[in-house]
């Protein structure tokens, strides 16, 4: 493994995460983790505009990985999910979209959209489920 691809690993394991988001994660959720995966194309929201990049995202071991498609081989990117909190945008967050769910660690906000309702429940529950620190006020679906 070359040094940069070293690094990128080290940067997100579970512990290096754990330290910087300040959690920790119990013996009961770590084994959910192993067992709670998913995988589909989601609509992730751009930043300060009104478009959505289709990317296929598969949810293993607290994180998100991204490509661009299925048959990529590599992802594009990733996003540990643990100290995030899964919810429904507010009305504030001004989206006029369905299947919309909001993953949130402090000011980082990610906004992403489902194509029909049923993938948009299995997406929030896994999510949901694997995600450390939710609160269960924010969990309501309308």
């Amino acid at each position: 493994m070359e040094n940069i691809d070293k690094l990128h690993y080290r940067s997100n394991t579970m512990a290096h995460v754990c330290w910087h988001r300040n959690c920790s994660i119990s013996a009961a959720d770590y084994e959910h983790a192993l067992t709670s995966c998913l995988s589909g194309y989601l609509l992730r929201k751009f930043k300060n505009s009104s478009g959505w990049q289709k990317l296929w995202v598969v949810f293993t071991h607290f994180c998100l990985f991204f490509y661009k498609s299925c048959q990529d081989d590599f992802p594009l990117a990733s996003l540990p999910v643990i100290g995030y909190t899964a919810s429904m945008p507010s009305e504030t967050d001004n989206m006029n979209k369905s299947f919309v769910f909001k993953l949130q660690f402090k000011t980082h906000v990610y906004f992403f959209r489902t194509e029909s309702e049923y993938t948009f429940r299995q997406w929030i529950e896994v999510i949901r489920n694997s995600t450390i620190n939710s609160d269960s006020s924010q969990h309501t679906m309308q």
